[in-house]
């Protein structure tokens, strides 16, 4: 496959053309859809040609759904692979179905296997064979069997373009070797170091071969404790392993532990980026929260979250059913149950929020949930009394200016005591639920926050009001 050359004078967008953030301006933007809208598809060309790949993604993405096409065509020699690298996944598969599979498979050609597989993974099957048909032999194995491996893990992150050398070589050997082959990966930082069977044996950063003798051997210069990545490993966990041991890039090892390819930093950071926004719109149940992702697809996404939360939701209601007679003869009651409940529940969500992060990032293991939760519950405490003592001088105060509450001498103790009751049990439940979830293999992002919801409105309204009946605040 071909390697995309290095270029010491990055391409910069014109600086005009973008705004502090480094954002197009909307009026380049425009000027852009308009030229195309005219058909005047010269004067669009020349507005997008001095733009960075990127910014080009960045155009197309921000360009209507139905003017895509237009500006695809306006501009087709400027969308090549890198450009599609950059693309949001929705609109690059858009823009990849309109092209023949010949066309795909020449951006593909262009990229490392990494992001060729980026474009691949997403088409039809037979879309795909066509495509790697349309390949040379070479490109093609490689893409066949990063698409063997799952989803998501190693296998599918990693290049095969990569510099590995036999450990009897010396400096000036690997130098001499890097010099004279043309068709060498030019993207890397370091070399691996492998035994005869093809197994890492060290590394050793470019700074050093170039600051070293080159009668120096590579078995005395390389670094043999090094980080390697086994290639069915999920991406999530290669990302933790980047950020500890402080990796640029990793040797990928097959299950007999031969070297089969490399991950770079630069692919660790989309990861990163990616999963962390992933939780946080499972957290809130809003699927994969694209603005580019179909409407019908959203719709599925969301609809389904909503269904679970009104199911959940029966059970709090199903609880102020059964007070019903409470709440009539104290219509006060139902003014105040909401607090005890919401803000139970934010307690909740501080805690869930703190505990799945952790959990992503292997900060709460087995070893530290026992502690964890004495941590939470501790913390719960805290919070508890602080805002129990609040609320319980509050609704004292109101009962010395509101008639129907100063007749209710109990009542602030009642909910003082109802919303202790109720943080402690957010506090246990923000921590407990996702733990669970985590052991039986779910993804606690998923579905932690409608079980913690459902458990603090529903013991928030049965402390609250099952204390009031039994403190005599009703008849």
């Amino acid at each position: 496959m071909s390697e995309t050359e290095l270029h010491p004078e990055a391409q910069q967008p014109p600086e005009s053309e973008l705004d502090e953030d480094d954002r197009l301006k909307p009026e380049f933007v425009s000027a852009v859809l308009e030229a195309v809208e005219a058909g005047d598809a010269e004067t669009a060309h020349a507005r997008v040609a001095p733009l960075h790949p990127a910014d080009i993604a960045d155009l197309v993405e921000l360009t209507p759904a139905e003017l895509r096409p237009a500006l695809a065509a306006a501009i087709s020699d400027l969308i090549d692979g890198d450009v599609l690298a950059e693309m949001n996944d929705w609109v690059r598969e858009a823009l990849v179905d309109a092209l023949e599979p010949h066309q795909v498979a020449d951006i593909a050609a262009e990229l490392d296997t990494d992001d060729a597989v980026a474009i691949i993974e997403d088409m039809d099957v037979e879309d795909q064979r066509e495509v790697l048909r349309a390949l040379d032999p070479d490109d093609r194995a490689a893409i066949e069997e990063a698409l063997s491996y799952p989803e998501e893990t190693a296998g599918r992150l990693m290049q095969r373009e990569l510099i590995a050398v036999p450990e009897h070589w010396t400096v000036g050997d690997v130098l001499d070797y890097l010099r004279g082959h043309d068709e060498l990966a030019t993207d890397f930082w370091e070399i691996f170091v492998v035994d005869p069977a093809h197994h890492p044996v060290g590394t050793c950063a470019l700074s050093w071969i170039l600051r070293t003798p080159r009668a120096v051997s590579m078995s005395d210069v390389m670094k043999r404790e090094q980080t390697l990545i086994p290639v069915d490993m999920d991406q999530e966990e290669v990302a933790l392993r980047f950020q500890k041991y402080a990796l640029i890039s990793a040797a990928v090892v097959d299950a007999s532990g031969r070297l089969v390819g490399m991950i770079t930093v630069d692919d660790v950071v989309h990861i990163i980026s990616e999963e962390a926004g992933e939780d946080i719109l499972r957290l809130s149940g809003a699927g994969e929260g694209d603005i580019n992702e179909p409407l019908f697809d959203s719709y599925k996404g969301r609809v389904r979250w909503l269904i679970t939360n009104l199911i959940t939701a029966m059970v709090p209601a199903t609880i102020v059913f059964f007070f019903d007679a409470t709440i009539a003869q104290k219509a006060v009651l139902a003014a105040l149950m909401p607090i005890v409940a919401g803000v139970g529940g934010n307690a909740g969500t501080q805690t869930l929020a703190v505990t799945v992060r952790a959990l992503a990032t292997n900060q709460l293991t087995q070893s530290n949930t026992i502690r964890t939760i004495r941590r939470e519950i501790s913390i719960a405490v805290l919070n508890g009394v602080t805002v129990a003592t609040a609320i319980g001088i509050a609704v004292g105060l109101l009962g010395v200016v509101i008639s129907d509450l100063s007749s209710n001498g109990a009542l602030p103790l009642v909910i003082a005591a109802a919303m202790l009751a109720n943080i402690l049990i957010a506090g246990l439940a923000g921590v407990l639920v996702p733990v669970a979830l985590e052991r039986f293999r779910q993804d606690p992002a998923v579905a932690s926050s409608i079980f913690v919801t459902m458990v603090t409105d529903s013991m928030g309204f049965l402390a609250f009001l099952g204390l009031a009946t039994m403190s005599g605040l009703v008849g």
